[in-house]
Protein backbone atom coordinates (compact mmCIF):
# COMPACT_ATOMS: atom_id res chain seq x y z
CA UNK A 1 0.00 0.00 0.00
CA UNK A 2 2.81 2.39 0.91
CA UNK A 3 4.58 1.62 -2.37
CA UNK A 4 1.40 2.20 -4.39
CA UNK A 5 0.89 5.56 -2.66
CA UNK A 6 4.46 6.58 -3.53
CA UNK A 7 3.88 5.58 -7.16
CA UNK A 8 0.71 7.68 -7.37
CA UNK A 9 2.44 10.62 -5.69
CA UNK A 10 5.40 10.31 -8.06
CA UNK A 11 3.06 10.21 -11.06
CA UNK A 12 1.25 13.28 -9.77
CA UNK A 13 4.47 15.24 -9.31
CA UNK A 14 5.80 14.32 -12.74
CA UNK A 15 2.70 15.40 -14.64
CA UNK A 16 2.92 18.57 -16.66
CA UNK A 17 0.41 20.30 -14.42
CA UNK A 18 1.41 23.55 -12.77
CA UNK A 19 1.85 23.72 -9.01
CA UNK A 20 -1.40 25.73 -8.95
CA UNK A 21 -3.34 22.94 -10.73
CA UNK A 22 -2.10 20.31 -8.30
CA UNK A 23 -2.62 22.51 -5.23
CA UNK A 24 -6.12 23.44 -6.42
CA UNK A 25 -7.00 19.76 -6.80
CA UNK A 26 -5.71 18.98 -3.33
CA UNK A 27 -7.63 21.88 -1.79
CA UNK A 28 -10.87 20.80 -3.48
CA UNK A 29 -10.39 17.23 -2.27
CA UNK A 30 -9.72 18.35 1.30
CA UNK A 31 -12.80 20.60 1.31
CA UNK A 32 -15.03 17.81 0.02
CA UNK A 33 -13.61 15.30 2.51
CA UNK A 34 -14.42 17.50 5.49
CA UNK A 35 -18.07 18.03 4.52
CA UNK A 36 -20.42 15.72 6.45
CA UNK A 37 -22.22 14.55 3.33
CA UNK A 38 -21.40 10.93 3.97
CA UNK A 39 -22.12 8.73 0.99
CA UNK A 40 -21.91 11.64 -1.45
CA UNK A 41 -18.17 12.32 -1.43
CA UNK A 42 -17.53 10.23 -4.54
CA UNK A 43 -20.28 12.00 -6.47
CA UNK A 44 -18.91 15.36 -5.32
CA UNK A 45 -15.35 14.44 -6.35
CA UNK A 46 -16.48 13.35 -9.83
CA UNK A 47 -18.58 16.50 -10.21
CA UNK A 48 -15.69 18.72 -9.11
CA UNK A 49 -13.31 16.94 -11.48
CA UNK A 50 -15.69 17.52 -14.39
CA UNK A 51 -16.56 21.13 -13.55
CA UNK A 52 -13.15 22.41 -12.49
CA UNK A 53 -11.11 21.19 -15.42
CA UNK A 54 -7.94 22.97 -14.39
CA UNK A 55 -7.72 21.10 -11.08
CA UNK A 56 -5.58 17.98 -11.12
CA UNK A 57 -7.86 14.96 -10.82
CA UNK A 58 -5.38 12.75 -8.96
CA UNK A 59 -4.79 15.55 -6.46
CA UNK A 60 -8.54 15.83 -5.82
CA UNK A 61 -8.63 12.13 -4.94
CA UNK A 62 -5.52 12.37 -2.77
CA UNK A 63 -6.96 15.40 -0.97
CA UNK A 64 -10.02 13.43 0.10
CA UNK A 65 -7.77 11.09 2.06
CA UNK A 66 -7.70 13.57 4.92
CA UNK A 67 -11.02 12.06 5.96
CA UNK A 68 -9.97 8.56 6.96
CA UNK A 69 -11.40 6.62 9.93
CA UNK A 70 -8.67 7.78 12.36
CA UNK A 71 -9.26 11.48 11.53
CA UNK A 72 -13.07 11.54 11.18
CA UNK A 73 -13.80 11.84 14.93
CA UNK A 74 -11.43 14.82 15.23
CA UNK A 75 -12.82 16.51 12.12
CA UNK A 76 -16.39 15.94 13.31
CA UNK A 77 -15.67 17.21 16.81
CA UNK A 78 -13.86 20.33 15.55
CA UNK A 79 -16.53 21.12 12.94
CA UNK A 80 -19.36 20.69 15.46
CA UNK A 81 -17.65 22.97 17.98
CA UNK A 82 -17.00 25.63 15.33
CA UNK A 83 -20.64 25.51 14.21
CA UNK A 84 -21.89 25.53 17.81
CA UNK A 85 -19.75 28.59 18.60
CA UNK A 86 -21.13 30.46 15.60
CA UNK A 87 -24.77 29.53 16.16
CA UNK A 88 -24.61 30.31 19.91
CA UNK A 89 -27.68 28.18 20.56
CA UNK A 90 -27.85 26.63 24.04
CA UNK A 91 -29.62 23.57 22.66
CA UNK A 92 -26.35 22.53 20.97
CA UNK A 93 -24.56 21.04 23.92
CA UNK A 94 -20.84 20.27 23.91
CA UNK A 95 -20.03 16.82 22.65
CA UNK A 96 -18.86 14.06 24.91
CA UNK A 97 -18.66 10.29 24.65
CA UNK A 98 -21.92 9.83 26.59
CA UNK A 99 -23.75 11.74 23.85
CA UNK A 100 -22.76 9.07 21.34
CA UNK A 101 -23.59 6.10 23.55
CA UNK A 102 -27.32 6.59 23.18
CA UNK A 103 -27.22 7.94 19.62
CA UNK A 104 -30.53 7.97 17.81
CA UNK A 105 -31.65 9.33 14.46
CA UNK A 106 -33.28 12.27 16.27
CA UNK A 107 -29.95 13.11 17.96
CA UNK A 108 -28.14 12.92 14.61
CA UNK A 109 -30.65 15.32 13.03
CA UNK A 110 -30.29 17.81 15.89
CA UNK A 111 -26.50 17.45 15.76
CA UNK A 112 -26.29 18.17 12.03
CA UNK A 113 -26.87 21.99 11.65
CA UNK A 114 -23.82 23.06 13.67
CA UNK A 115 -21.82 20.19 12.20
CA UNK A 116 -22.60 21.26 8.63
CA UNK A 117 -21.91 24.96 9.26
CA UNK A 118 -18.69 24.18 11.11
CA UNK A 119 -17.63 21.79 8.35
CA UNK A 120 -18.00 24.51 5.72
CA UNK A 121 -15.73 26.78 7.74
CA UNK A 122 -13.24 24.09 8.78
CA UNK A 123 -13.19 22.76 5.20
CA UNK A 124 -12.44 26.21 3.78
CA UNK A 125 -9.65 26.81 6.31
CA UNK A 126 -8.09 23.39 5.70
CA UNK A 127 -8.44 23.79 1.92
CA UNK A 128 -6.50 27.08 2.02
CA UNK A 129 -3.80 25.59 4.26
CA UNK A 130 -3.43 22.50 2.06
CA UNK A 131 -3.44 24.63 -1.09
CA UNK A 132 -0.43 26.64 0.09
CA UNK A 133 1.42 23.62 1.51
CA UNK A 134 0.90 21.64 -1.69
CA UNK A 135 1.80 24.62 -3.90
CA UNK A 136 5.01 25.21 -1.97
CA UNK A 137 6.15 21.57 -2.04
CA UNK A 138 5.21 20.94 -5.68
CA UNK A 139 6.89 24.16 -6.80
CA UNK A 140 10.07 23.25 -4.92
CA UNK A 141 9.98 19.73 -6.35
CA UNK A 142 9.53 20.97 -9.92
CA UNK A 143 12.25 23.61 -9.50
CA UNK A 144 14.67 21.00 -8.20
CA UNK A 145 13.75 18.66 -11.06
CA UNK A 146 14.19 21.44 -13.66
CA UNK A 147 17.46 22.57 -12.11
CA UNK A 148 18.82 19.01 -12.00
CA UNK A 149 17.96 18.33 -15.65
CA UNK A 150 19.63 21.49 -17.05
CA UNK A 151 23.13 21.00 -18.42
CA UNK A 152 25.85 22.93 -16.69
CA UNK A 153 26.99 25.74 -18.92
CA UNK A 154 30.20 27.65 -18.83
CA UNK A 155 33.75 27.37 -19.98
CA UNK A 156 35.15 23.96 -19.22
CA UNK A 157 38.64 23.08 -20.28
CA UNK A 158 39.51 19.51 -20.90
CA UNK A 159 42.68 18.27 -19.37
Amino acid sequence: MKRKFKEVLSTLLHLNNTPHDIALGTAIGVFIAILPLYGFHTIMVITAALLIRRANKIAILLGTNISLPPTVPFITWAAYDIGRAILKDASYTPLNWDYFRGITFKKVISFYPPLFLGSLILGAICAVIFYFLTYFFVKKFKERKTHASKPISGDHKEI
